[in-house]
Parts: C-alpha cells; structure tokens; sequence
C-alpha cells in the first residue's frame, strides 16, 4: 500500500500527508510521531507567545510609569514657578504701600515744625496706603483659603439677590460721582447653595471693576436667567472696554492692563483671580466678551447646589 507523504516545515507536517490505499503498522507510528510533533510544537509556539506577552507587558508598565514620572516632575516645576511668580509679585505688590507709609510718617518725624494742614495731608496717604494694604492681603488671604483650605468654607443657603441689591446700595454713592447708572435686572430669591463670603466677592469685584473702568456716564447692566442646574449671570457695561489682546489674561492674578491707573484707584490686581476662582469653586465657568454697545459683558455659572 504506497502511501505519498509531503512534507514541508515542521508546523504543516499534521496535515501534509494523503493514504492512497489503507494503512500499514510504519503509518500508523510515523502518523502518532508527527501528531505528537505537533503538540510539542504547539505548547512550545504557546509558550513564546506568552513570554513575548508578559514582555510587552512589563516595557510597557515600565514606560508608562516612565512617563508618570516625567508629568509628575514637570507638573511639579510648573507648580514651584508658578509660586515663585506669586511670590514675587506679592513682594513687589507689598513693597509700594509699604514704602509710602514709612515715607509718609518719616517726613513728620522727621519736621517737628511741620504746619497741621500739611501734617494733615500726609496722614490722610499715609492712611489710604494703610487701606490699599489691607485690601491687598485681604484678597492674598481669599486666594489662599480657596487655594489651600477649599474644604473648610462652609456652604450654606444663599440668597444672591439679596446680596447683590446690598452691593448696589454700597456703591451707589462711587456710582452717583462717576454720573453712572447700575440697572439690577434680577429676579428676585435667586437662591443657591453657596459661600456668602465668595458670593459677595465675585459681583462686588465685577461692579468695583465697571465703576472704576468703564467710564463715567456708563450703564452697568446686571441679568440672570435660570438654567437646568442653576442659574447663568451677565454683568456688563457700556464703558470703553479694552483691546482684544487683554481679553485671555485679566483674570490671571496680579495683571493689570494699566498699572498705574489701577494703583491709583486702590486696585490690588487680584479681584477678577478671586471672580474667576469663586466661580469655579461654586461649579461653574465664566468668560469675558466685548458688550454689544461697547464695554466688556461677563458671563458666569453658578450651581444650586454643589
């Protein structure tokens, strides 16, 4: 009985052989050899594919751990430039009032002979820069307390209607100097889930902003509607705005688009950091936009509850 057996590479030797006519005992033994063969075979071709697995596995474990490590350093070196800026801004915010004091009081120490009209003037700066001071670490210590101590404010029904009617009648003397008008468009018993603290700050900062930039004879324009999970507020004004290219930056902290002018109006250039990360804090998003009749028109979220 010829049998006809072709056979290439190992692997195929299973299936490479055709019996013409039966079997005999030589088949039968070469046909168990091959099979057995091949199942060694198999075991041994299963065996590499799981080393070269678990290779694989563990280069890529070692280079995604790699690459944690790196993010984790370069989030880290961000981290420290980023205080290091802070610090340094914050020295140079301190120096200037600081300067002025020591300067002011000196001057009087320093003339015993001094007429009380001129004594006067000197103590009536001496105090205005006392003020900025304090306003200045004031707003510090709100940054560091949503910063570093987030978890620590207490939450708590919040009405921000009444709030913000408050905030109207504080400023309405600054407001009747510059010959301006603040329209309160909102609803009355806007009520969230919220800081009272922080709710004051971010329409306070957003209404001292318009009085002292938008110009005098402005209209400063304060809406709110609801939305699904809360309620969503524009506050903007008619005023002279500013350039575009300001517009991606004035809520970083300490920038000032006119250093000078904003000094001079007791600005510490930390109000609109302190908008930005109140509103944050409370759930929701804010962003800047040229009004329609001129001006800037800013436009926030704030959640029901958080």
């Amino acid at each position: 009985m010829p049998v006809s057996l072709s056979v290439g590479r190992d692997s195929d030797m299973c299936l490479s052989y055709e019996e013409t006519d039966g079997r005999n005992e030589d088949v039968d033994e070469r046909d168990g050899g091959i099979r057995r063969l091949c199942h060694h075979l198999d075991w041994h071709l299963l065996l590499f594919s799981l080393a070269v697995m678990v290779g694989l596995a563990l280069l890529l474990h070692r280079y995604a751990r790699r690459m944690d490590e790196r993010i984790s350093r370069e989030q880290a070196e961000k981290e420290n430039q980023v205080r290091r800026e802070l610090t340094q801004n914050i020295s140079h915010e301190l120096k200037t009032p600081v300067a002025s004091i020591l300067g002011y009081t000196e001057t009087i120490l320093d003339d015993p002979q001094m007429n009380s009209e001129t004594q006067r003037q000197f103590i009536q700066r001496t105090h205005a820069q006392a003020q900025r001071l304090t306003a200045l670490l004031q707003d510090i210590s709100t940054l560091n307390r949503m910063d570093y101590a987030a978890h620590q404010l207490k939450m708590e029904r919040t009405d921000v209607s009444e709030i913000v009617s408050d905030i109207v009648e504080e400023t309405a003397i600054a407001v009747e100097k510059r010959h301006m008008t603040v329209h309160n468009g909102l609803p009355e018993d806007i009520i969230i889930q919220g800081n009272p603290s922080l709710i004051y700050s971010i329409f306070r900062n957003l209404i001292d902003n318009a009085i002292n930039y938008a110009g005098e004879g402005t209209t400063i324009d304060i809406q709110a509607e609801p939305t699904s999970d809360g309620w969503r507020f524009r506050l903007s004004d008619n005023g002279v705005g500013i350039a575009p290219e300001h517009l991606s930056r004035i809520f970083e902290r300490f920038y000032r688009i006119d250093k000078g002018r904003s000094r001079s109006l007791g600005g510490t250039g930390l109000g609109l950091a302190i908008v930005k990360n109140a509103v944050l804090l409370h759930g929701g998003s804010i962003t800047v936009r040229p009004a329609d009749k001129g001006g800037l028109a800013f436009e926030f979220t704030l959640r029901k509850s958080i």
